[in-house]
């Protein structure tokens, strides 16, 4: 509601929230800044984060179109036209939320009665967003009042304010000073997020269509500021810090190799990207320096002061995409929005179905509510290091990353990764070491085990993260990027050990259907188990079921179904099925059944009826290793399923292994289910 508040913040936590309680959201801007409707960048990011199709999530007129409307003295057709577009929206979602514009046009007063009037046409209630950006205390308050008086008199359903950009210093000020409404509601007041405003290297060579010719492919990376080289080496480096885009001229040689020769030194910063000016051929010689540059190098045709003004006006956006900038935004919003009293003030239709996202997002919440602790061994994977910066910014757990100090800030710095609130830990050089070590011998004498021979056990990330787990340092442990799964679980085996009246280690992937989620098991880690290995994994595969809000129906799966087939291994399924039910006689349990009886309910009609099971399972116990893998595989691959885990079951304290092929979302996903294990035990 007031110019340059920062709304996109605003939209991507309310669709993050609302996607959780409801089943179709929408999104709709019906002004956008570019050329083209279906190419606005934020209508782009909401449709790539939340899975929205063009029928969900649309731009309506373009700002040139809406000019040449109302010079034309067409005020009623902008209104039909963006009415029309929300009216097809609206059709095919249960809650829609529409991005008013900035108010950053000519015309203030006119955009206000812009998006007051849409508003009123078409039934939205308004949160207003109040830019607190450079601006007194007393003087957000002010603004806030006037944002509920104007609203008041354009008789508009006011949902709620916020206050965004505020100076992290000045939000209890802010907060404090602000006047109740009417409603008694509060005001939420969000800070100015630097990891959001500072631009990233993509941004900037957007906005100057630079041509890259040397250095990094990664442009994710944030510029914290921009130094030009207009002086000699000595007095140039000394200026330069962490994430600084240095603008040179192309014949400065001396610069550009000396700014290069920082980033390889770990005593010295690491630019965020380089851009040359002038557009003068850059020497052969020293190209091919550049070419090994950790950071990425552009060139323009501009002179360095007007290469210079444009980089200045350039502003980190949301819309961007930037995943880095996403995360920031999301961990923002939770951390100053209260999710349960905003959603009081809305009456939405109850989540019929579970979508893949859904799910996810559920986690990362169910996660972030009681912070936990969980250390990650392989602090030189960089895939593990780009997840722990997002874990961090979406604010999901307390992070140990292990690994020589040095060379992790260094591959981060030359990444441009922010590791300033994730505690790093070096197992060769950690006074933790030597009490690691003795309990390690103490637990394993019987098996041979010295105290030379423990030490050097905890030199292993592993057996160092295991061992924090073990001893309450850390609540939970994710590991597997870069190493087997057997280097994961066997110092989980040797030390953390089973639950009380747990036979076995077994694993589940939850595996995340178009609209439901399903419980397979195990599918990771036990080749061929016998009758009672299987009640087993049954069992702990219906408790992580109720743990992640499935609610269990176990199938017991097989080549024949009920009484039709005989064999060694039907009756090894027959014996696991009686031993589940009279552990837990609760429990919905069928077996041997096959698959098509366990997920069909016409199958399930001729093949077991009566069952409380057969046409409605969740979980899915498969007679041995080969069977899970495949399907897991077969169903994720042809049935578009998205598959979380392997989560391990079974042992006292929550260690979660890795596929080696995992990507960053994979590694996100696994801390937030351990650090969901972890508030449960």
């Amino acid at each position: 509601m007031t110019p340059g508040s920062g709304k996109s913040l605003i939209s991507l936590g309310l669709a993050d929230m609302l996607g959780r309680h409801a089943d179709r959201v929408g999104f709709f801007r019906p002004i956008v800044e570019g050329e083209d409707p279906a190419q606005d960048p934020m209508v782009e990011l909401m449709q790539r984060r939340f899975n929205l199709g063009p029928a969900t999530c649309r731009g309506g007129l373009t700002r040139a179109q809406l000019r040449a409307l109302l010079v034309a003295g067409e005020r009623g057709e902008v209104d039909a036209r963006c009415l029309a577009v929300y009216s097809e929206i609206a059709a095919n979602c249960d809650v829609v939320i529409v991005e008013g514009t900035d108010l950053s046009g000519h015309d203030v007063a006119l955009e206000f009665d812009l998006n007051a009037r849409l508003a009123n046409d078409l039934g939205t209630m308004v949160l207003a967003v109040v830019n607190a950006q450079e601006s007194s205390a007393a003087e957000t308050a002010d603004a806030v009042d006037v944002a509920r008086r104007q609203l008041a008199d354009a008789k508009c359903d006011l949902l709620a304010v916020m206050v965004n950009r505020a100076a992290p210093s000045d939000v209890e000020a802010v907060t404090a000073a602000i006047r109740p409404g009417h409603s008694g509601r509060p005001v939420y007041v969000i800070p100015e997020q630097s990891e959001i405003s500072q631009p990233s290297i993509a941004e900037v060579q957007n906005a100057l269509q630079a041509r890259q010719i040397a250095g990094s492919s990664s442009l994710e990376r944030d510029v914290a500021e921009v130094k030009v080289a207009a002086m000699t080496v000595a007095n140039f480096i000394p200026q330069l810090s962490d994430g600084t885009l240095v603008i040179v001229p192309a014949d400065r040689a001396d610069v550009m190799v000396a700014t290069l020769a920082s980033s390889f030194s770990s005593d010295f910063p690491v630019a965020s990207g380089m851009i040359l000016t002038g557009g003068i051929d850059v020497e052969p010689a020293i190209l091919g320096l550049l070419a090994s540059a950790p950071f990425p190098v552009f060139e323009v045709g501009m002179d360095t002061y007007t290469t210079a003004r444009r980089v200045s006006r350039v502003r980190g956006e949301i819309s961007s995409g930037n995943r880095r900038k996403v995360a920031a935004a999301l961990g923002t919003w939770s951390r100053h929005v209260d999710e349960a009293e905003l959603l009081e003030r809305l009456v939405l239709p109850r989540p019929a179905t579970t979508t893949p996202l859904r799910f996810l997002n559920e986690l990362i919440v169910r996660a972030r509510a009681s912070r936990q602790r969980i250390v990650l061994p392989e602090g030189l994977d960089l895939r593990v290091l780009q997840a722990a910066e997002i874990l961090s910014r979406r604010d999901v757990c307390a992070l140990t990353v292990l690994g020589p100090e040095g060379q992790i800030r260094e591959l981060a710095a030359s990444e441009g990764i922010d590791l300033s609130n994730i505690n790093l830990i070096n197992p060769a050089t950690s006074g933790l070491r030597e009490e690691f070590a003795r309990e390690y011998a103490t637990l394993r004498k019987h098996k041979g085990v010295s105290l030379e021979d423990a030490h050097e056990r905890m030199l292993h990330g592993a057996y160092f993260g295991t061992m924090m787990v073990k001893l309450g340092r850390m609540d939970g442990m994710v590991s597997g990027a870069a190493h087997t799964t057997a280097n994961t679980i066997r110092p989980a085996l040797e030390f953390i050990r089973t639950k009380e009246g747990v036979k076995i280690v077994s694993s589940v992937f939850l595996m995340l259907l178009e609209d439901r989620v399903l419980v397979y098991g195990d599918c990771a880690v036990n080749p061929d188990p016998d009758a009672e290995q299987l009640a087993d994994i049954a069992l702990a595969s219906a408790a992580t079921a109720q743990q992640f809000g499935v609610t269990p129906r176990v199938a017991m799966l097989s080549y024949s179904t009920g009484s039709s087939g005989t064999g060694g291994s039907v009756e090894r399924v027959r014996k696991a099925t009686d031993l589940v039910r009279r552990a837990r006689p609760d429990l919905p349990v069928e077996g041997p059944i096959q698959y098509d009886a366990a997920v069909d309910a016409s199958v399930a009609a001729s093949k077991a009826p009566g069952s409380s099971v057969a046409g409605q399972a969740t979980v899915f116990i498969f007679p041995d290793l080969n069977t899970g893998n495949n399907t897991y595989k077969a169903v994720q691959q042809s049935a578009g399923a998205v598959a979380v885990g392997p989560i391990l079951q079974g042992l006292r304290k929550p260690v979660n292994d890795l596929s080696r092929g995992c990507t960053v979302e994979d590694i996100v996903n696994t801390v937030a289910i351990t650090a969901v294990q972890a508030q449960e035990d």
